[in-house]
């Protein structure tokens, strides 16, 4: 069961992921090369295809998504699906998102930056990941970061690490919270195998960045109070995705 309702206090700053650092071979922000376009293309369009006959997916505020913009998707986190179904608030722009660093480990590594995962820490808060987010965002390219931390199970949304509200307090883009619906029914925590289920996806309105203070940065009050806001946003979009995937909440 989750913790209890009420305001939430915000998780120390990070990004809400000990384990030995696995050193990653390529550049996390180097801008990707057309062969790479191509296959993060391809397969995004597999996986939407896919996802869209197994989980007969909807979107609703698909018109909040920023366009021509970088910015920082924030969704619920349910299901290890969660990844794949945040491809649908999208357009065909690559995407970034965090990932744990241990993929690399194998020969998967390059598909993994191919597709635009960027490799975090678990167990510490990775400095280096935020200032990677931090920089992709300044190159131009959307960024998801779940807010939770790792997948969570329940009808309330966990307290939220500062991590978006962090990196936006750096960079200035805004935040665009997102409830994911029905999406722990089709493959809750520790399934080997993913049901069929109907999966909403209800976007919100762009939540903007706090102002400066005057040493010219966001304060730590504000990250803080950004996060809460964020926590309560996003309380109200995955109580509606649930409702409308048929899956309603209950507090």
């Amino acid at each position: 069961m989750s913790e209890p309702t009420g305001t939430p206090v915000p998780k120390t700053e990070g990004l809400g992921v000990a384990e030995e650092r696995v050193k990653i071979g390529s550049d996390p922000l180097a801008l990707p090369t057309k062969g790479q376009l191509r296959l993060y293309r391809t397969v995004r369009v597999a996986l939407l295809g896919v996802s869209k006959l197994w989980f007969r997916v909807e979107v609703h505020g698909r018109e909040h998504v920023p366009d021509g913009e970088a910015f920082i998707l924030a969704p619920v986190h349910r299901s290890n699906i969660d990844f794949l179904l945040s491809l649908w608030a999208m357009d065909n722009t690559r995407m970034r998102y965090l990932a744990k660093d241990t993929l690399w480990k194998g020969a998967w590594g390059k598909l993994w930056s191919a597709l635009g995962a960027i490799p975090v820490h678990r167990g510490t808060p990775d400095r280096d990941a935020l200032k990677t987010c931090i920089g992709v965002i300044k190159n131009g390219e959307p960024l998801v970061i779940f807010p939770e931390g790792t997948r969570q199970q329940g009808p309330e949304v966990q307290p939220l690490f500062d991590g978006p509200a962090y990196v936006q307090g750096r960079t200035g883009a805004r935040i665009v919270p997102v409830g994911i619906g029905g999406s722990q029914t089709a493959m809750p925590k520790g399934a080997k195998f993913i049901k069929p289920h109907k999966v909403v996806l209800v976007v919100g309105e762009p939540l903007e960045p706090p102002r400066k203070g005057d040493s010219g940065r966001v304060p730590r009050s504000a990250v803080r109070d950004q996060t809460l806001r964020l926590h309560t946003v996003l309380q109200d979009l995955f109580d509606e995705a649930q409702q409308r995937a048929g899956t309603p909440n209950s507090h």
